[in-house]
């Protein structure tokens, strides 16, 4: 029942989240925060941890590799299982040979049972015939002493020995039932993690498929974004080409405007050139005539003078302007022309183009309206299939099956406590019983040590030794007697439990351990000669499928989900039962509908166009530059104004002081007014006509076909937008399509994840196993073990703790008779 409310279960699992497979695309979309699975917290830790009592276990486990070194014998094993346990004369012989180890103990325990009651029969019989020691008369030897010190030491000796035997026994015993206390914590660990896993599995499935809707609302969202995302990238590929014809024409606009700029601050030097140049030459030529007629002063005519004037008259041709600004052609006619373009405000013109341009988006975004509310309705379609799927199955009603039959089971175990209490108490019971036959052997022992010891008088004869002496000795024979009458019983049961328990531990415990058990278990054929697997055989009739119990038991160990570790892919393949690529379909279906039509968008008006062609017909390429650059190039005056004035004060400081020398002075005064006040002015407006014209001469450098190149431009990026942006805008839509298909695919791929990793981790199953090994190995095995080791330890030592006994008892009892010397009886007088 168990096993099909489990399946029933698993189906559910499986069938529920294989819904979000619906789309199997791969893409780059964005990554989706899809939260986590919630997990259970389970709370049992399969692990043993013996402490000091392990060094006896491991012990015990020496002792069984010594007595079986023979590895594991899966082969034979597997062969008699397959056989149905008919075995072969070679079978037979390889399981002996296996067993040979236990055999020979096993034999050796049962002739010391046979033998040990026969054996003190024997001997009762012997000493009621006075022989075998049984004669109450001592022989004196010199080595007396020696020889009590002797057997009295090897008799405490194996007595120790033999104590620690049934120390280990005891402990092993008393380990098995302080374990076993634990084992209801640890089994109502398990039940709890169960009872979480079962809780908590149908939340997890619940989250998954809610997480469908985290989905859904992430591709309405971009769906109501169609326009920025779909648009914008489809205006961001056009842009490649349509922005930068928009900003050569916006730069044209900003050129035409420098360029009526540069006209005018031409045509305004000019004028201001030809006038200042005008005044100059006045200037200079008063200047010139004024030192003329300075330098008619007789004073010039004296001979330290005359080189002086005569020099001063000699330079005074230099006082001329350079540049005849009048030779230079007006430009008001091309200005006339630029300020008839500039009438179109062509930068307007461009605005309306980059408006229009910007507009892309609101145009997808309007002209896919129909698509959005496709998909949008195809969303809510998946949203009510997987709803629809997960009521198809009464899954409250098979995890309430699954949940009573944890309970049931739970129940069942704790009815169970009471009879395992009764009967660990038991076997707790006879076990002490055991070992206080061991204890009260051991009592007679070391009280008759005691008594012998203590009691003895080494003066005394052996007839006349005293009571306790006497004791001593009693006492000893009656642990002789009594090791007699029971050693049999003990070396019984050790012998029993040595041949259970070993071939337990070799045969099951450790190839557990080494996961040779599983091999077995997962042996091909093994359990049906048609499955090549049994578990998937049994589970989906399918024994082909690769899981045994080894996978199985590993995949839980580490937590991993049910779908994975059952691989349940084989009962439901998700890829199969819900084809991925139709919600793709769907979904492609929808968006071949979209048709967006930009030619609506106008990159730059008839008008503007016209106005840019306009402008190559202003002339302003037939303007000689040449001719203004031969006048720029040269200087305002013939001579610098201030370097003549400062030569002018230099040959003046050669004259003595007169009217002379003072006119002079004046002179040079009144050329650096010149300079200041009118050649530095003039040299302005020439560094700002030289600047215009340069500018000029740059931007009428083959306009024509900057002017042409801008409107192919402008007629090539309308033309992609018009008639080819078809290409481009499919482009597009299949990247944003596949953004929105890459949701489900991240989705469905999350679901898988989940499912391998974290739904339905199946620890608790894998620790029922471990806790079942805890409890039958760590626990009861290897503490049944330690027992029979240590119990067989002390029945093996009375045997030469008996030896020891007999002959030490003569030395401590009083003797009817004895040996008498001449000597002897002078040293007793």
């Amino acid at each position: 029942m168990m096993l099909k409310v489990g399946l029933v279960l698993l189906l559910c699992w499986s069938f529920t989240c294989s819904e979000p497979q619906a789309i199997k695309q791969r893409s780059a979309s964005e990554t989706l925060d899809l939260g986590y699975v919630p997990s259970g917290v389970y709370e049992t830790v399969a692990y043993y941890e013996p402490g000091a009592i392990g060094i006896l276990f491991h012990m015990v486990h020496g002792f069984l590799h010594v007595v079986q070194p023979n590895p594991f014998p899966r082969e034979l094993i597997t062969k008699i299982a397959q056989e149905n346990f008919r075995a072969t004369e070679p079978d037979i012989k390889k399981a002996l040979q296996y067993e040979m180890g236990f055999m020979v103990c096993a034999v050796l325990g049962a002739l010391f049972v046979l033998l040990m009651p026969l054996a003190g029969l024997c001997f009762c019989v012997c000493r009621c015939c006075d022989n075998c020691g049984g004669e109450m008369h001592q022989r004196q030897r010199k080595n007396a002493d020696c020889k009590r010190t002797f057997l009295a030491s090897g008799l405490f000796a194996t007595s120790l020995v033999v104590t620690a035997g049934v120390v280990c026994a005891y402990s092993a015993n008393q380990n098995l039932t302080n374990q076993l206390k634990g084992v209801r914590r640890l089994v109502n660990s398990n039940m709890r993690d169960l009872q979480t896993f079962v809780n908590q599995t149908p939340l997890q499935i619940d989250y998954l498929t809610s997480q469908y809707f985290t989905v859904k609302n992430k591709v309405i969202s971009d769906l109501g974004n169609i326009g920025p995302l779909l648009g914008g990238k489809i205006q961001e590929q056009l842009g490649k080409k349509a922005l930068p014809a928009l900003d050569a024409t916006l730069r044209m606009t900003s050129a035409i405007r420098e360029t009526k700029q540069a006209l005018e601050n031409v045509s305004v030097s000019i004028d201001v050139l030809k006038e200042g140049s005008s005044r100059l030459q006045v200037n200079l030529s008063r200047a010139r005539s004024g030192l003329e007629d300075t330098l008619s002063d007789p004073a010039c005519s004296v001979r330290e003078t005359a080189p002086v004037c005569g020099s001063i008259r000699d330079s005074l041709h230099q006082l001329n302007i350079d540049a005849d600004f009048s030779k230079l052609p007006d430009v008001s006619a091309q200005l006339a022309k630029v300020d008839d373009v500039l009438e179109t405000d062509l930068s307007s013109i461009v605005q309306k183009g980059y408006s229009s341009f910007n507009k892309t988006p609101a145009l997808v975004e309007e002209q896919t309206r129909n698509v959005v509310k496709g998909v949008e309705s195809h969303l809510d379609s998946i949203g009510t299939k997987i709803t629809g799927m997960t009521k198809k199955f009464p899954m409250q009603a098979i995890l309430a099956n699954f949940t009573m039959f944890i309970n049931h089971v739970h129940s069942s175990i704790e009815d169970f406590y009471p009879q395992m209490d009764q009967t660990d108490f038991y076997r707790w019971v006879c076990c002490i019983s055991l070992c206080c036959v061991v204890v009260l052997i051991l009592a007679f022992n070391f009280l008759g040590l005691l008594c012998g010891i203590c009691g003895h008088d080494k003066h005394a004869s052996p007839t006349t030794r005293g009571c306790i002496s006497n004791t001593g000795g009693n006492l000893i024979m009656a642990g002789v007697g009594f090791t007699f009458i029971f050693s049999w019983v003990l070396m019984a049961v050790v012998a029993s439990s040595f041949v259970v328990g070993g071939n337990v531990e070799k045969l099951v415990c450790e190839p557990f351990g080494t996961k040779e058990l599983f091999k077995v278990v997962d042996t091909p054929y093994l359990v049906n000669a048609a499955w090549r697997n049994f578990i998937p055989g049994f589970l989906y009739n399918n024994p082909d499928v690769d899981l045994t119990a080894e996978n199985l038991y590993s995949n839980c160990k580490e937590n991993r989900g049910l779908y994975s570790a059952l691989h349940l892919e084989n009962m439901f393949n998700i890829t199969a039962l819900v084809d991925s690529s139709m919600y793709a379909k769907d979904i492609s279906v929808n968006f071949e509908d979209v048709k967006v039509d930009l030619t609506s968008e106008v990159l730059l008006e008839d008008e503007g166009k016209q106005n840019l062609i306009s402008f190559t017909q202003t002339g302003i390429g037939d303007i000689k530059f040449q001719l203004y650059l031969a006048e720029l190039n040269k200087t305002v005056t013939a001579v610098d104004l201030l370097k003549f004035a400062n030569e002018l004060d230099a040959l003046t400081d050669q004259l003595p002081r007169s009217t002379l020398e003072s006119g002079l002075r004046q002179h040079a005064r009144n050329l650096r007014h010149i300079h200041n006040q009118q050649v530095v002015p003039l040299k302005q407006d020439l560094s700002t006509l030289r600047q215009s014209i340069h500018f000029l001469e740059k931007t009428s450098t083959d306009l024509s076909n900057k002017v042409t190149n801008v409107l192919g431009a402008i007629e090539e990026a309308q033309y992609l937008i018009s008639n080819n942006a078809t290409y481009i805008i499919n482009q597009e839509v299949e990247k944003y399509m596949r953004s929105l298909i890459g949701y489900f695919e991240s989705y469905t791929e999350w679901v898988m994840t989940s499912l391998t990793l974290e739904v339905g981790g199946c620890k608790p199953l894998s620790n029922v196993v471990d806790t079942a090994e805890i409890v039958a190995c760590s626990l009861v095995v290897d503490s049944m073990n330690a027992f029979w080791f240590g119990l067989g330890w002390a029945a093996l030592f009375l045997i030469p703790n008996v030896v020891f006994s007999v002959r030490l008892a003569k030395f401590y009892r009083r003797m009817d008779t004895e040996d008498v010397y001449d000597d002897a009886i002078d040293n007793w007088n």
